[in-house]
């Protein structure tokens, strides 16, 4: 009989299955759209009853695509951002966002709502802190916790149950909370190394309760482990049967590393790089990087630890550059016209420039902190900066934002893997994948600005594959995560560093950092004010 897995991927914008056979191959793929609600600024909300859907909606399609029967499909993986699901105790949706919409039962990752309390809890200089690199941040979920309590402590108390979003398409699949050690190891100050709560952390930020009742109850295994069978509502829900095993999920930037580091996965980082970016650094020896989370056992292998960098905007940026610019509506008419990108367009506009000037960005410089910088520096609060801009808003003006904002991303990479390296690793190949792979000008400036080789893997989408490897585990197929990122992990392309630019790229740096050491400044001088 044939035997096949399915890996779900829950981003930021969609919900996306991918279909793979025992061989690693992708035989098919769907996605689907999801909401995101924003009643206010720095709010970002969703609704798991809208994802419960779309996954419905995208493994059956992928199973009809791939025409096979929803017997073969023998395990089933799930990953997600790292958002915060709030269900009350009859496991429906319970609300966390003003408007009193029971819907909007998620705080997204990305919202900010929190930046209080994570310095409230920062403040303690409580020694689990030491494995999140020293601060916890607003887009970690004892911060959300802290904040529903103190803003609509209503809301705190009618939630029964919190979870962190693929553990909640873990609990919808089977009907009970499985949680994952990466979950709550990376994001919610949970010790796994000790297997532990840091109860007197809690008890200080005034949590304790949050461990009274069910609210944190569930079994804890590592990704992978086998959650349990498809319960009978959600495998008719699904299109699947009660025989198909369920995986223990993760943090989706997490089998982003899984589908891409295959069985080498000590020396180098997995960037995982969208509209964010996440760099994960795994090591047999516990790693400590200020600014940088971890270091957390059991993560993404149930038999080492990782450290995790980020960067808060990384397509995100790229994005908000392109359409801030006088010359993008006539771009995107024109990429339009040709049946092709932006992206493209810029990139063959930068080789333009650079066949006339070796360095078209020489005099225009960006500090990526439009977001806060979540590391090394583990600033929300940082704001972004560019110097060298001109009145120009033509294609070739904004050629060259585009192609220093490029670069200004690469050096935040840089500054992380350089943190890493100062604490332990010793990385020495970027393995790459992600949306902004499919960019070769980005590509070519991330190995130029690291001086590292970019390792891009061939199977066009390793996060799903990722995914599907923890249900590939967990049916027993293979004997452990390592076993199956070997056996799956297929061929990459590698772009190389030139050697040449080596020099120019040294020089971006220093001004890179320096923007930063000018934006402290500038608060001091502004700060002499009050």
């Amino acid at each position: 009989m044939v035997r096949c897995f399915i890996g779900v991927d829950v981003g930021s914008g969609s919900v996306r299955a991918g279909l793979f056979d025992t061989g690693g191959e992708l035989k098919a793929q769907a996605e689907h759209p999801i909401q995101q609600f924003t009643p206010r600024a720095d709010y970002v909300e969703q609704s798991s009853v809208d994802i419960w859907q779309q996954v419905c909606r995208c493994v059956r399609e992928v199973v009809a695509s791939a025409a096979v029967t929803p017997d073969a499909v023998a395990g089933l993986g799930f990953d997600a951002t790292c958002s915060l699901v709030a269900l009350d105790d009859d496991g429906r949706p319970s609300s966390v966002s003003p408007d009193s919409e029971a819907d909007q039962n998620i705080i997204m990752w990305m919202d900010h709502r929190a930046i209080a309390e994570a310095r409230a809890i920062n403040a303690t200089g409580h020694e689990a802190l030491r494995y999140v690199g020293g601060e916890v941040s607003p887009e970690m979920e004892l911060p959300k916790l802290l904040w529903l309590k103190r803003h609509m402590p209503d809301q705190f108390e009618r939630a029964g149950l919190f979870l962190d979003l693929a553990d909640f398409l873990v609990y919808r699949a089977i009907g009970q909370p499985v949680r994952s050690l990466c979950t709550l190891g990376c994001k919610w100050d949970y010790l796994a190394h000790e297997q532990r709560w840091p109860r007197d952390l809690l008890e200080q930020i005034g949590l304790s309760d949050l461990l009274v009742g069910q609210r944190v109850a569930g079994v804890i295994q590592s990704p992978g482990s086998r959650a349990g069978a498809l319960a009978p509502g959600a495998a008719s829900e699904l299109g699947l049967t009660t025989a198909t095993a369920v995986a223990t999920g993760i943090i989706d930037a997490h089998a982003g590393a899984l589908g891409v580091l295959g069985n080498d996965p000590e020396g180098s980082v997995a960037m995982i790089a969208g509209t964010s970016a996440c760099h994960i650094a795994v090591s047999q020896e516990p790693c400590f990087v200020p600014g940088v989370w971890g270091p957390y056992w059991g993560a993404v292998f149930p038999d080492g630890w990782i450290n995790e960098g980020g960067q808060s905007a990384c397509g995100a940026l790229i994005d908000h550059v392109l359409r801030d610019s006088a010359a993008y509506g006539p771009l995107e008419d024109d990429a339009r016209g040709r049946g092709t990108s932006v992206y493209a367009l810029l990139n063959d506009r930068v080789r333009e420039l650079e066949g006339t000037e070796a360095y078209p960005s020489r005099d225009l410089h960006v500090l990526d902190y439009h977001y806060g910088n979540r590391s090394p520096r583990a600033d929300p609060s940082l704001k972004g900066m560019m110097t060298g801009v001109t009145l120009g808003e033509d294609r070739d003006a904004l050629a060259r934002r585009y192609l220093a904002t490029l670069q200004a991303v690469s050096y935040g990479t840089r500054h992380i893997i350089e943190a890493m390296n100062e604490s332990g690793h010793a990385v020495h190949t970027i393995r790459l994948c992600g949306g902004l792979t499919s960019n070769p000008l980005w590509a070519r400036e991330l190995a130029d600005a690291t001086g590292l080789p970019l390792e891009v893997p061939n199977q066009e989408e390793p996060v799903l594959l990722g995914a599907a490897m923890l249900g590939a585990t967990a049916s027993g197929d293979f004997a452990s995560l390592r076993a199956a990122a070997a056996a799956l992990v297929g061929d990459s392309t590698t772009v190389a560093p030139r050697p040449q630019h080596a020099s120019f790229h040294a020089a971006k740096y220093r001004v890179y950092k320096q923007l930063y050491d000018d934006q402290m400044a500038y608060r001091a001088i502004m700060a002499a004010l009050d």
